[in-house]
């Protein structure tokens, strides 16, 4: 605020004033260039911009009775019109000065109400809660409360420590429960391809299986074709062949195969003739 007497006063954009005579409001006053009569006139002028006021920390009580200390700024104008620049001089004698008393009283009153881990999260609500009520409470003085902010809430140093502890360990369970969920996924990756594979296997060895089984199935079809009515000619082609494969000695003569077959060193002419009879007896069938 400015006072001054003097008979030619210019009024800047951002000021606004009243002139009193002998002590009585006169009139208002608005930008621009203005006479007054000296001694007799005295115009008040007042700056009506946004006034930025600095909340010391202050020390405050939570809810649950954990002592933190809370600082903040205020952003305050005087209004525009008639009444409330008349309020602005009328009605407080130290307007930023009252602002700050009320505002460290409602500070104290909205962190009363909530706990320590409620503080820390709800600034923005207390703010707008803060600058709610004293934009309510004073418009009597003809001000304008237009934003209030919450710059720090600052804990006790043991309350911080365990804080940061409580922090870590979360951390380190989060950390935890990410690798057993990635273990988990890998042990059913695992265990998916497991399966797999031994159905792979399944399907091979059905495929083998039935080639065998298609294979058996031509040869039983080609015996049945080309040799039938040939049983005993069939029968000592397997004798002859199963002998060789036992490094078995057979005598030859001139009318073909002897009857005697040695294995090593003993005779089996007996085992000979009943082979021999049996493909005899198949013959005739």
């Amino acid at each position: 605020m400015r006072v001054t007497t003097f008979p030619i006063v210019f009024v800047k954009q951002y000021e606004r004033g009243i002139i009193e005579e002998f002590g009585k409001y006169s009139r208002f006053v608005e930008p621009g260039l203005h006479f007054q009569i000296p001694i007799m006139n005295v115009m008040r002028i007042r700056d009506v911009r946004e006034h930025t006021m600095n909340i010391e920390p202050q020390p405050l009580i939570t809810k649950d009775n954990v002592e933190i200390k809370v600082d903040g700024l205020i952003w305050v104008r005087p209004g525009l019109d008639v009444e409330e620049i008349k309020k602005t001089f009328y009605n407080i004698d130290n307007w930023k000065k009252a602002v700050l008393q009320l505002a460290k009283t409602n500070l104290r009153q909205e962190f009363g109400e909530l706990t320590l881990d409620e503080s820390l999260i709800a600034r923005e609500r207390i703010s707008s809660n803060l600058r709610n009520a004293l934009d309510r409470m004073t418009k009597d003085w003809g001000l304008r409360v237009c934003k209030v902010e919450i710059k720090l809430i600052d804990p006790p140093d043991d309350i911080k420590t365990a804080m940061h502890k409580q922090k870590t360990a979360e951390q380190e369970r989060r950390a935890m429960k990410l690798l057993a969920t990635g273990q988990f996924e890998a042990a059913e990756q695992e265990k998916l391809a497991a399966i797999q594979k031994a159905e792979g296997q399944k399907a091979a060895e059905i495929e083998i299986a039935e080639g065998k089984a298609k294979a058996i199935k031509l040869v039983n079809e080609a015996a049945e074709k080309y040799f039938v009515g040939n049983a005993k000619t069939l029968k000592m082609l397997e004798i002859t062949e199963n002998s060789l494969k036992n490094n078995t000695k057979i005598i030859l003569t001139e009318k073909g195969i002897s009857p005697s077959i040695i294995i090593g060193e003993l005779p089996v002419t007996n085992q000979l003739g009943e082979l021999v009879r049996e493909t005899e007896n198949a013959e005739t069938i």
